[in-house]
C-alpha cells in the first residue's frame, strides 16, 4: 500500500497566549513540527507538546526559524551564515533536550516561515542550515519544499532530504507558494483541499492559482496548525487519503 506522511506545526503558543489545538492535531497527524522558541513557543509549552506527541507515537521534528518572535518568523532576517547556523544548532539542541526528558527524540528538522521560503532557493542560507543540521546529527532529515534546490543541496551533503507539499496553501505556476501577503494564499475549504491532496499523491500534480497543473511530488503533506479549522482540515485530509487507499505513516522512524 502506498504511504504518505501528514504533518502539522505545533507548540506555537507563547506564555498565556494559545495558538492551535495541539492535542487534537496530534490525534490526526503522523509527524509534529514543534516550535523551538525563536518564532513561537516557550519551554513549558514545548515540553508539553513533545510529551503529548510521544504519548501518541507521533514523530517529533524541530521547527526552526529566524530569530523573529514578534513577527512569528515570517520576516526575512539577513543573518550571516555563521549566525544562522548557530541559531539552528541552538534551537534543535533545545528541543532535543526537551524530547530526551520526555523519552523521545527529534528525528527531523523543518524550517518555518520566512526561513523555509528563503532557503528553498537561497544557497547562502540554505547551506548554513544544512551544515548546522549535519553538525548535530547527519541522520536528521531535512524537510523542504518539493522541487526546490534545497533538497538537492541537502542530499549532496549527505542529509536525508524530504520533499513536502502544503495542503492548505495555494501554489504559483512555478511551484512556489503564493505569498501570504496575497489574497487566496491560504485555502479554507476542507473538502477541496482533501481532493487536491489525493490528486497530488496519486498524480504528482496540483492546480496552481492560474489554473495550470504544477508537478509536486512529496513524501509529506503539511496542514498548518494555526489556520482556522485546522483540526477539521487535517481530519478531512487524512480521511480522504485513507479512503483512497493510502496508508498514513511518518517518513522518519
Amino acid at each position: 500500500m502506498a504511504r504518505v506522511d501528514l504533518n502539522a506545526d505545533l507548540g506555537e503558543g507563547f506564555g498565556a497566549w494559545s495558538l492551535g489545538d495541539d492535542d487534537a492535531l496530534l490525534d490526526v497527524v503522523t509527524s509534529a513540527n514543534v516550535a523551538c522558541g525563536f518564532h513561537a513557543g516557550d519551554p513549558l509549552r514545548l515540553r508539553a507538546a513533545v510529551r503529548a506527541a510521544a504519548e501518541r507515537g507521533v514523530v517529533v521534528g524541530a521547527h526552526v526559524a529566524y530569530r523573529d518572535l514578534v513577527g512569528f518568523g515570517r520576516r526575512y532576517v539577513d543573518a550571516t551564515p555563521e549566525e544562522l547556523g548557530a541559531d539552528v544548532v541552538y534551537q534543535v539542541g533545545a528541543l532535543q533536550a526537551l524530547a530526551r526528558a520526555e523519552g523521545t527524540a527529534v528525528r527531523y528538522v523543518k524550517p518555518h516561515g520566512a526561513l523555509y521560503n528563503t532557503i528553498a532557493h537561497d544557497e547562502r542560507h540554505g547551506r548554513a542550515v544544512i551544515e548546522a543540521v549535519g553538525a548535530l546529527d547527519a541522520d536528521l532529515a531535512l524537510v523542504g519544499l518539493a522541487g526546490s534546490p534545497l533538497l538537492g543541496w541537502a542530499a549532496d551533503a549527505g542529509l536525508p532530504a524530504v520533499a513536502e507539499a502544503f495542503a492548505d496553501r495555494a501554489y504559483r505556476a512555478d511551484g512556489q507558494l503564493v505569498s501570504r501577503r496575497e489574497p487566496g494564499a491560504v485555502l479554507h475549504d476542507a473538502d477541496e483541499v482533501a481532493e487536491r491532496m489525493v490528486r497530488l499523491v496519486f498524480e504528482g500534480t496540483v492546480e496552481a492559482v492560474d489554473g495550470s497543473s504544477v508537478e509536486v511530488r512529496a513524501a509529506s503533506i503539511c496542514v498548518h496548525g494555526d489556520s482556522p479549522d485546522a483540526v477539521r482540515m487535517a481530519r478531512t485530509v487524512r480521511e480522504r487519503l485513507e479512503a483512497s487507499g493510502l496508508r498514513l505513516a511518518p517518513f522518519a522512524g
